[in-house]
């Protein structure tokens, strides 16, 4: 009788098609990890490296600064990943089942920005709002309007970038939902129209349900790049005014390249992957959860 277990020379052929890239991933992914563990755990000046244990991580939470870039972040990551998802699951069940052409239409819209840089978006939005030469506050001057600071106003700038990195991406959470939404059986909602169900009730009762899996990437993949949110920091305020838009990525940034703290910005690196893996793993249980 034929073994049908694989034998050792497919299963080394399927091992060497993976080793690349099991190469590349241990390299620029697992070593990075594991060496920002050890170098948080040092006080590095230029060449020498003295182990101080968990020092950085005290200096850290004794700082404002880093304490109030964390609760910056945590803002950040809530507003905008509660934006995108409500949002984008409002455009995408409006118009997932009309005309192609108008649904082709509305995806390319929002996916425009998404294709710009972040540069450049940064870029045109410093235009739009400077306070001392944008658009935006010289119409208001032109119209003798109360002109508005809202890059140099604590109580502004945080809902300005907010809005900022939201309309930059929602682009592509629109168009994850409406594929998946394309991809529900038509036939669920004939039953469910046949049954006397009105439009609100199929979407809150058998599309959002079905789209779950969606819903739960773009979660997660928001949720690391918020966490990773630094061109429109950089180029718009400069982490103020008075630290109210340094997130820890700026922070990190900061300690690494301004204040040669590569000791200190390692530690921020730490709590910044604990962070994402805290806030990622109940998504991913989610998941995978047999209901």
């Amino acid at each position: 009788m034929r073994n049908n277990q694989p034998s050792m020379r497919e299963n080394l052929t399927g091992y060497l098609f993976i080793a690349p890239q099991l190469m590349l991933f241990l390299v620029f992914i697992v070593y990075p990890i594991f060496e920002g563990i050890r170098l948080s755990l040092f006080r590095i000046n230029y060449q020498q490296e003295t182990f101080v244990g968990l020092e950085n991580y005290s200096r850290l939470f004794a700082d404002p600064v880093f304490l109030q870039s964390t609760i910056n972040t945590v803002i950040f990551v809530v507003c905008i990943v509660a934006l995108t998802v409500v949002f984008a699951i409002f455009v995408a069940s409006a118009i997932f089942d009309k005309n192609a052409k108008y649904v082709s239409f509305i995806r390319g819209s929002y996916y425009i920005p998404v294709m710009v840089s972040m540069v450049v978006m940064s870029m045109v939005w410093s235009f739009l709002l400077n306070p001392a030469n944008g658009l935006i506050p010289f119409a208001a001057r032109q119209l003798e309007m109360v002109s508005v600071n809202f890059l140099g106003d604590k109580s502004l700038v945080l809902p300005v970038i907010i809005f900022i990195t939201f309309a930059t991406n929602i682009g592509q959470a629109i168009i994850l939902y409406v594929a998946a939404m394309i991809g529900v059986p038509k036939d669920v909602f004939e039953a469910a129209e046949v049954d006397g169900a009105s439009r609100m009730t199929i979407i809150f009762k058998i599309l959002i349900p079905l789209v779950k899996p969606t819903t739960i990437y773009i979660i997660i993949m928001n949720i690391i790049a918020v966490l990773k949110i630094f061109v429109v920091i950089q180029l718009l305020t400069g982490g103020g005014p008075n630290n109210a838009s340094t997130t820890l990525m700026y922070y990190l940034y900061n300690n690494a390249f301004k204040y040669n703290q590569l000791g200190m910005a390692s530690a921020v690196g730490v709590i910044m992957f604990l962070i994402t893996l805290l806030l990622s793993i109940p998504q991913l249980k989610a998941m995978f959860k047999k209901d």
